[in-house]
């Protein structure tokens, strides 16, 4: 038998879905908003904050009610049948095979800013953390749980230490006017700040392998919603109060918070803050990815192949395997092409958005009660008006849909489970 194991507690489940969580956007997200909404930018980080809640609440519901290693998938198939399955899964494929490489530039950018380097430099590091979120999530879940954890705390230390450096420069007049600009760029950081509240369905993807996912799930995003909204609202809060949006390009903003008490040291220390928190966001999207990947094989949405665990780590070795081709064409393609971060981040986003109203409707389908089911309609709504803002990149999304459609047979002649597969 090659099931999944029981491992995690809450503690290693609040580690992975803050890392998946607190990406990033942390290192760019407050600069732009700020530059786009002025001090009002708060307003927004702190309504996304709130807003997460009904989304986590109610990934954490499915993920108890409905356990199962592919997480929006599986919510899709019993909430719509199997072909909403097999288009989530299809959906989710062009989703963190581009979004993985990008993070792990974007952490590398924040080095090589520092260091002066050639994007050739900058891409072999991205690479450097791209080979270790894989090699890390081969060695089973348990160690995976316990790297994010400690990548986890080493984040929340630093990105503090960015807050207490930048505090005492504060100064209220920063935060005259408050509306610069009036309402409707609070409204359009409110949708760019979506993508720093993405990674709750993280917990769904890790839910059979909870010790006691009744206790525990729930405990893991209590802590992680509370973690990644103090961090947000912090770091937000002082870059708006030095006026330190106003002093750099968006690329180094905990470089500028951090070196206001520090100095050198302190863009030393942002590069180590950027590099964590880009390899959490790695670490995490290659854990779920790999299980959602894993389920739809075994469900015969996808090929076969990919429904074998290693017989000892019990861990899917071969979906790490496969990642490394997207993982080699996309850094190439920014060596050749030198293609932009904003391309690459774009398309992976918009399919996320379509995501999370799938996985919402669904929700509100599945769940028992009208609480858990008003979160949900709540969170879908909240999806929808996010989509409004995508533009051009909802060509990806709608595009792997029609071929998720038009895909009616099956990868495999019937379902298997967990038990079937050898």
């Amino acid at each position: 038998m090659t099931t999944l194991k029981r491992v995690l507690t809450w503690r290693e489940g609040a580690g992975m879905t803050i890392a998946g969580v607190l990406g990033s956007g942390i290192l760019i997200l407050p600069t732009v908003t700020a530059q786009l909404a002025g001090p009002a930018a708060i307003v927004a980080w702190l309504l996304m904050t709130i807003m997460a809640i009904p989304m986590a609440a109610t990934f954490g519901k499915l993920a108890i009610y409905h356990p199962n290693a592919g997480g929006i998938a599986s919510y899709a198939r019993l909430a719509f049948g199997p072909r909403a399955g097999k288009l989530v899964g299809i959906l989710y494929l062009g989703t963190v095979p581009v979004a993985a490489p990008a993070a792990a530039l974007i952490g590398a950018g924040y080095l090589g800013a520092l260091c002066h380097w050639p994007e050739a430099d900058v891409v072999l590091v991205a690479a450097g953390l791209l080979a270790t979120a894989l090699l890390v999530n081969y060695f089973g879940i348990q160690f995976s749980g316990w790297a994010a954890t400690a990548v986890v705390v080493a984040i929340s230390a630093l990105l503090l230490m960015a807050v207490m450096s930048a505090l005492p420069h504060m100064k209220a007049l920063a935060f005259v006017p408050f509306l610069p600009h009036g309402w409707w760029p609070v409204g359009q950081s409110v949708a760019l700040l979506y993508w720093a509240f993405v990674g709750w369905e993280m917990i769904g993807h890790l839910s059979e392998e909870f010790v006691d996912p009744v206790r525990d799930i729930p405990r893991a995003l209590m802590v992680a919603v509370a973690v990644v909204g103090i961090l947000y609202l912090a770091v937000s809060s002082v870059s708006i109060g030095t006026m330190a949006y106003r002093m750099h390009t968006h690329g180094a903003g905990l470089s500028v918070l951090i070196g206001m008490e520090l100095g050198h040291p302190g863009a030393i220390i942002a590069a180590v803050i950027a590099l964590l928190i880009t390899y959490g966001t790695i670490h995490t999207y290659i854990a779920g990815f790999s299980r959602l990947v894993y389920a739809q094989a075994r469900t015969g949405d996808l090929p076969r192949f990919f429904a074998h665990l290693h017989p000892k780590r019990r861990t899917p070795a071969r979906v790490f395997a496969a990642l490394l081709l997207p993982d080699v064409v996309i850094l190439g393609s920014v060596l050749a092409f030198h293609t932009s971060l904003a391309q690459l981040i774009a398309w992976p986003s918009a399919v996320f958005i379509v995501l999370y109203i799938v996985a919402m409707v669904s929700a509100w389908r599945l769940l028992p009660g009208y609480r858990a089911q008003a979160f949900a309609l709540l969170g879908a709504l909240i999806s929808c008006a996010a989509l409004i803002f995508v533009g051009w990149a909802m060509i990806l999304p709608i595009g792997l849909a029609f071929l998720g459609w038009w895909l009616k047979g099956s990868f495999a002649e019937k379902a298997t489970t967990p038990e079937e597969i050898a």
